[in-house]
């Protein structure tokens, strides 16, 4: 099975060589790279034409801004005919030998949905269950979007991301675009469940984290947007009252749960967020958008 990693960027064009400097010579004649430019186009296209020169599988397209929306143009820029989509963010890099690790998780022609870690400076981002572990509604927000695996023709099926959803999103709902796809992929394919492949530990992405290089300011606003979508997330998809009450009350936790430059206030923020996801509605915060930059 071929491979199609589909990049949304903002034009981060430092990340984004680093990121394709990772993947060259792990790619096979199949496999297809796309950029969806949101940002400094030009320059996006010229990285490619770079890299392609260099016999990477890369083009450059372009949307306008949001992850989810990118993501789709991207995968719509594609080739016809089938692959396992990945998602790294523009500042994801791939260690050696994971692209081939990826390959033969996905080989078995029945497969259709999988996933693996996502580390930051700090070290993995979750924590996955064993190999085997059926996929469902709890464990499905082990899996974030870096670490997604998902087949060309369930992902066209379902009708892709949700551009309503998503970092750069012209809607409160700044995440949890990933769990949404997948939750949607699972009901359309109950089968996913006994089959989603669960890769070891030891495959994993390497990135940043969610405060990484942010200002104060900035980082409670992204906290606040991460909230929300992750409380729509929970509401639209009809999760127990008690589990999503539950959940919004830990995000006062939040501060306390994380490493520095995390601190105790900024799980204020993240309850707040989560509060309003849960309720469908915002309290006075003028910009919705998680980070623009």
């Amino acid at each position: 099975m071929d491979l199609a990693l589909v990049i949304t960027t903002l034009g981060r064009l430092d990340p984004l060589r680093a990121l394709l400097e990772s993947v060259e010579g792990q790619l096979e004649a199949g496999d297809r790279v796309v950029l969806v430019a949101q940002g400094r186009g030009d320059e996006v296209v010229a990285l490619a034409a770079e890299f392609a020169d260099r016999g990477v599988p890369v083009v450059a397209t372009d949307s306008a801004r949001g992850a989810s929306r990118g993501r789709n143009a991207g995968v719509a820029a594609l080739p016809a005919g089938d692959a396992v989509l990945l998602f790294p963010n523009d500042n994801t890099v791939f260690p050696a030998g994971v692209l081939g690790r990826v390959r033969e998780a996905v080989a078995d022609p029945a497969f259709l949905a999988g996933g693996f870690t996502s580390w930051d400076e700090r070290g993995p981002k979750t924590t996955l269950p064993p190999a085997g572990t059926p996929l469902d509604r709890w464990n499905v927000w082990s899996v974030i979007e870096m670490g997604i695996l998902l087949r060309r023709s369930v992902f066209e099926q379902i009708g892709g991301f949700d551009e309503r959803m998503g970092p750069g999103a012209a809607t409160p709902w700044q995440v949890a675009e990933g769990t949404d796809l997948l939750l949607r992929a699972l009901r359309a394919h109950p089968e996913m469940a006994e089959g989603f492949a669960w890769l070891p530990h030891d495959v994993y992405v390497e990135g940043i984290s969610t405060a990484f290089g942010l200002t104060t300011a900035e980082r409670r606003r992204k906290l606040r947007a991460y909230g929300r979508g992750t409380g729509h997330a929970l509401r639209i998809h009809r999760y127990p009252w008690w589990w999503r009450a539950a959940f919004t009350a830990a995000g006062l936790l939040y501060g306390v749960r994380n490493a520095r430059p995390i601190s105790a206030l900024d799980g204020w923020p993240m309850f707040l967020g989560r509060l309003e996801g849960g309720i469908g509605r915002t309290f006075g915060q003028r910009n919705m958008v998680s980070t623009t930059r």
